[in-house]
């Protein structure tokens, strides 16, 4: 079979043999990630770690790897939104599974075990301001995946379909996705302490996720029946902007991937826990323990 070259304008890698974005090179990548959107967390994760092979940060970038009791982790941010979130799992696949000497995909296949912890708003009583919640199943109100070929091989489209009903969607030209997380992850991640919910990825933080300042809304009752819709007793229980690229992209590629968040706000109730560090630390300690 011939090897397909992958050009340089696909593939861009910098003058120190690192990825383009992430500035990494294929020896400073574990195979146990954990993924934050801000980059000071990754400084706060990393003070965890027994100790440290690099530290490395470009733009909101940040990433160190090293071990934490014996395990091999890399902690890296990824900022805002699912479009960054296409930039960094596109280059950790590329670290893990293409030769960037060569420019060439291995002949072997290396799985990457990911899991990123995130801040959340709740939409339910059941998950009040302090719970952690992982998406057991991801709804992307972004369009991320669709630009990849063989989506309807890792989209719960039985569960869309009952998702556009009951929502009665109206929104042109966005047709939200289901992507399930992969499940010995949600297994190993997820104990008596750690809800399993559904989590809608926004692709934005106002309107998206039915915020209004001085704009209006396409549909302003869409909250409501976010927070009203049951599939077989399953609600929807938090947003935030970036579960269902990480768990689509992932599934396309082979890897495991799974969001974990703390909520610090409630939706409904319309409260808001600024000084969530400490919820925040522990579900940072309790993922580095079962990553």
């Amino acid at each position: 079979m011939k090897t397909t070259m992958i050009p340089p304008s696909e593939l861009i890698i910098n003058d120190d043999g690192s990825i383009f974005h992430l500035h990494l090179r294929p020896e400073q990548l574990a195979d146990r990630i954990i993924l934050v959107g801000d980059p000071a967390r990754v400084t706060m994760i990393g003070e965890y770690l027994d100790e440290k092979e690099c530290d490395v940060q470009s733009r909101e970038f940040h990433t160190i790897t090293g071990r934490y009791r014996g395990k091999r982790v890399t902690i890296v941010s990824h900022g805002i939104g699912g479009d960054n979130i296409d930039i960094v799992l596109n280059e950790l696949d590329a670290l893990a599974n293409i030769d960037l000497a060569t420019r060439t995909v291995k002949p072997d296949f290396r799985q990457l075990t990911m899991v990123r912890i995130g801040t959340s708003g709740g939409l339910q009583p059941s998950v009040p301001v302090g719970t952690y919640v992982a998406a057991g199943r991801a709804i992307g109100f972004d369009g991320v995946i669709y630009f990849y070929d063989g989506t309807e091989q890792i989209r719960d489209t039985i569960f869309e379909k009952e998702l556009l009903r009951q929502l009665d969607w109206t929104i042109d030209g966005l047709h939200p996705y289901v992507v399930p997380a992969d499940p010995s992850l949600l297994e190993q991640i997820t104990h008596n302490d750690i809800q399993r919910g559904i989590t809608i990825a926004a692709n934005g933080f106002y309107g998206a996720q039915g915020r209004s300042l001085r704009l209006s809304l396409t549909d302003p009752e869409l909250n409501r029946k976010i927070e009203a819709f049951d599939f077989e007793g399953q609600h929807i229980t938090n947003f935030e902007m970036e579960s269902s690229a990480l768990a689509g992209l992932s599934a396309l590629m082979g890897h495991r991937a799974l969001t974990v968040c703390c909520i610090i706000a409630g939706r409904v109730d319309k409260n808001m826990n600024t000084d969530y560090k400490t919820s925040l630390v522990q579900l940072i300690e309790k993922v580095l323990e079962r990553i």
